[in-house]
């Protein structure tokens, strides 16, 4: 006798179960921001910073981060946009109160990936971000993995207000809940690679000649851009056949190249979600 599955898998259509296993991200969540290097799109996360990302959304459509910088950008770690001189005008550059994480509600979808993390109680996927949670003290919290957008700030927690950095290394889970996080690029990440860094030994990382600097040409909501310039983009589910084979994958380290298997655990920045363009 046939199982459940079995029968399900029957009925539905091979192009049907290939769109469930992809999502289109909400377009009023989507931001475009153009550089001499490419173009990136970004999607925000309100459902865990709201505040930064209202702050965010009114700043782009006042065209604040037009014809500013990447002023800090540290190899390895994140490259960091906004105004340095802290001359422009603007009617939205105001301090934010911390979203460092979020009581975790009774209907979340966190999907869970590996527990223990070496830096969270336990990691995995939240609205298709990666993600923290700590089920003991009920929070939940966007993890600082390539990609990443949050915002920057002073050493007081409800300092951040404009400026913003994308992370570019792997090596930056130390600022999981020390920082805003209320985004993620879902394309054109070698753009952001390719931005001009500082000196090596520059331990500010803030790039002190103005033509130096990798230039943000601008911002732009994507109903702001136009149909021309608009991307058609998919994003994988976290709860795609896909995604599951490949992390089963990773932790039995199947492929016969591997002579030393590991222990199991996953670093779930490594096997973040995919992103493709349709025609």
């Amino acid at each position: 006798m046939k199982t459940l599955l079995s029968l399900i898998l029957i009925i539905l259509s091979p192009a049907l179960l290939a769109v469930e296993q992809w999502r289109t991200p909400d377009s009023e969540n989507l931001v475009y921001m153009q550089l001499a290097t490419g173009t990136v799109v970004i999607e925000l996360a309100p459902f865990m910073a709201p505040n930064h990302v209202t702050q965010f959304k009114a700043l782009v459509k006042e065209g604040f981060y037009d014809g500013l910088d990447f002023y800090r950008v540290i190899d390895g770690f994140v490259a960091q946009g906004g105004d340095v001189s802290e001359q422009k005008p603007s009617q939205h550059n105001q301090p934010l109160k911390a979203e460092f994480s979020r009581p975790t509600p009774d209907n979340s979808p966190f999907m869970p990936v590996q527990k223990p993390d070496f830096m969270a109680a336990e990691t995995g996927f939240l609205h298709g971000f990666a993600a923290g949670r700590d089920e003991q003290n009920q929070h939940e919290w966007l993890l600082h993995c390539p990609g990443t957008l949050a915002m920057a700030r002073s050493n007081e927690a409800d300092s951040a207000s404009s400026d913003f950095y994308i992370v570019i290394g792997q090596a930056t889970r130390h600022l999981d809940r020390n920082m805003s996080s209320f985004g993620r690029v879902i394309y054109g990440m070698p753009a952001i690679q390719a931005l001009q860094r500082a000196e090596l030994n520059n331990a500010s990382g803030v790039i002190e000649d103005p033509s130096k600097r990798s230039k943000i040409q601008w911002i732009k909501l994507a109903k702001d851009v136009s149909a021309k310039q608009q991307l058609n983009i998919q994003l994988q589910s976290e709860f795609s056949t896909e995604l599951a084979q490949r992390l089963q994958s990773a932790r039995t380290l199947d492929n016969e190249f591997f002579h030393f298997k590991g222990n199991g655990n996953l670093d779930v920045c490594y096997y973040q979600l995919k992103s493709r363009l349709l025609d």
